[in-house]
Order: structure tokens, then sequence, then C-alpha cells
């Protein structure tokens, strides 16, 4: 078979409809990102609102990859908050993270298994103790209490299914 051959089937399959019934195993939508309480850098120098959206979506993502076969996710993300704070005046893109300046996500969402609901919960996700785990973060990922915040999120709610706290 031709390269060129080969390139157009491969092209024709990407665009393929999926097959009526199944499904992508994320639903992912951001509720009014504007309201947002810290998801850019309002100083001009840091992450833009759409970055710090383009971010949290692959991790997201990445973390579906993990869904067993059969299963959904659907996740409104209603309040994003930063780690740590911005500094004005300081270098590009500088936060001043602290132990009083965790991450923190306000999340809606659904699990469902073959179309039916597993779960479903609206919580805020934060985690006090974020920095003690700050030696074990690569800092060259971009957002990296972020995703490690939504990492243990995902692995006790979706995968564990543990109850978010009262």
């Amino acid at each position: 078979m031709s390269r060129r051959r080969a390139g157009a089937l491969l092209a024709l399959a990407l665009l393929a409809p999926v097959p009526a019934g199944a499904q992508a195993p994320l639903s992912l939508r951001f509720v009014m990102p504007e309201r947002y309480t810290d998801a850019e850098n309002r100083w001009g120098s840091g992450l833009s609102l759409r970055v710090t959206l383009a971010e949290v979506e692959r991790i997201v993502r990445d973390l579906v990859r993990r869904l067993p076969p059969g299963e959904t996710l659907a996740v409104e993300v209603l309040d994003i908050d930063l780690a740590g704070f911005e500094r004005p005046g300081a270098g590009t893109g500088l936060r001043v993270v602290t132990d009083v300046s965790p991450p923190r996500f306000r999340l809606r969402y659904t699990l469902t298994r073959r179309g039916r609901p597993v779960l479903s919960a609206q919580e805020t996700v934060s985690d006090i103790n974020f920095l003690l785990r700050a030696r074990t973060l690569s800092s060259a990922s971009g957002l990296a209490y972020e995703r490690e915040l939504l990492r243990g999120w995902f692995e006790d709610r979706i995968l564990r299914r543990q109850p978010p706290p009262a």
C-alpha cells in the first residue's frame, strides 16, 4: 500500500463518526470561567485563563484514561483557585506559594457505567497539606500542585468510589 493511500485511510478513520451508543469517556465543562477565584494572572505576566483551562483539561483527560471500559465521567468545573497568589510587580508568572494558599477546585461530577449513574456529587477539592508532597512534584510540569490535587481526587472519588467528606 502506498504512503499516500495509507495516509488517506488514516485520515478517513480519524474523521469517521463514532458508532451509535458509543460515548467519549469524558465530558468536561468550565462553568463561567471568567468568574473563577484565581485561574489567571491578572497582572498580565503569567498564565492566561485560556492556558490555565487548557492545562486543567489536559490533566483531567490524562486521568480519565484510567477509567475501566464502559465508564464515563462528566465534570463541571465551577471554580478554580490556583496554588499560591500573584505578586504584583514580580517576575513573569511568579506565584508565591505558602501553606495558607493551597489549590482549590469546586467540581460537580457524575460517573456512569454503561449509561447508568454510579456516583454523583458536588464538592470543593482542596488539600491544606499540599506542600508536604512538594518535593516529589516535578517543577517542570505546569500546575504541578493542581495536577497532584486532581490526581488524588480522581483516585479517591472516581477509582476507589470513596464518598466526599461530609
